[in-house]
């Protein structure tokens, strides 16, 4: 004799609301074709012919109209202010720094022949002139008591005796530089490069080195400029200086017949510093 399973009731009345269907308000007779959106528009669908859709948005605020209304009108200054912050970038305080015989003037002038838009601060100092070189273009060659009146006056950002000679940077000529909108370029010494860094911290600080110390050596022999005791001791100095080299920035390794290598080197680390995010900012001086 075949037993019958029960029929759960409650099973039987959840299946069936799950076949009931809701009318189509938009369906049409028995046997009467009704075309989509879709098809009246070539397959593509298209929200403006569905009435629903438009009482819709007549009603509504669309999600994008009322984020636009939150946005304070603040946010569109701020963002203004950042990209004309960028474009047009703050002037560098650029330090370039090595021993002796490293080549720092040549690079300096190499730089200038450039003709990018620096301004190359013409140190002071009491050493004699060496041939070839030009007062105002490459030092301002003064004596002993006008240097210490410069001290005095308070004309001097920075100073040192450096080898029997004092060397010193003039000040204003930092200060309308700077305030000029140029890129301002110091030659200076280890020592001065520390001074410039306590007094401006965002400075740029770039070490030259030569490949060698003998080749420092061969550098320092060829200009001809220094007895041999005086030549002993710029050496001996040359290894002391090479060894504070993580107190700056950047190192680059001047080669012997490659000066327009150096000069790219320089000039790239210049250009990726105007595009950091966090932008070096010099303060008054």
């Amino acid at each position: 004799m075949r037993h019958h399973r029960p029929v759960n009731p409650y099973r039987y009345k959840e299946a069936s609301e799950d076949r009931v269907t809701q009318p189509d308000p938009t369906a049409g007779l028995p046997g009467e074709r009704i075309e989509s959106p879709a098809s009246r528009n070539g397959g593509r669908t298209s929200l403006a012919h569905d009435p629903r859709v438009d009482e819709r948005s007549d009603s509504q605020p669309d999600d994008m109209d009322r984020d636009a209304d939150a946005v304070s009108p603040h946010v569109g200054d701020q963002a203004e202010q950042l990209i004309a912050r960028y474009a047009d970038p703050r002037p560098l305080l650029i330090v370039i720094s090595g021993p002796s015989g490293v080549g720092k003037d040549e690079t300096l002038k190499a730089m200038d022949d450039r003709g990018h838009p620096f301004h190359f601060v013409v140190t002071a100092t009491t050493r004699p002139r060496r041939e070839g070189e030009v007062d105002g273009r490459d030092y301002h060659f003064v004596g002993v008591g006008d240097f210490a009146e410069m001290i005095e006056d308070g004309e001097l950002l920075e100073y040192a005796l450096v080898y029997g000679d004092y060397k010193g940077i003039p000040k204003q000529q930092v200060r309308d530089a700077l305030a000029s909108g140029k890129d301002v370029v110091l030659r200076i010494d280890v020592q001065g490069a520390r001074t410039i860094r306590k007094l401006a911290p965002e400075a740029l600080l770039i070490f030259l080195v030569a490949e060698s110390i003998d080749e420092l050596r061969r550098r320092l022999l060829d200009r001809k400029s220094e007895p041999p005791d005086q030549l002993k001791m710029r050496i001996a100095t040359a290894r002391e200086e090479t060894k504070v080299v993580d107190e700056f920035d950047y190192v680059v390794v001047n080669r012997r017949d490659r000066l327009s290598e150096t000069v790219d080197t320089l000039l790239s680390i210049i250009a990726a510093e105007k595009h950091k995010v966090q932008r070096r900012e010099v303060p008054d001086l």
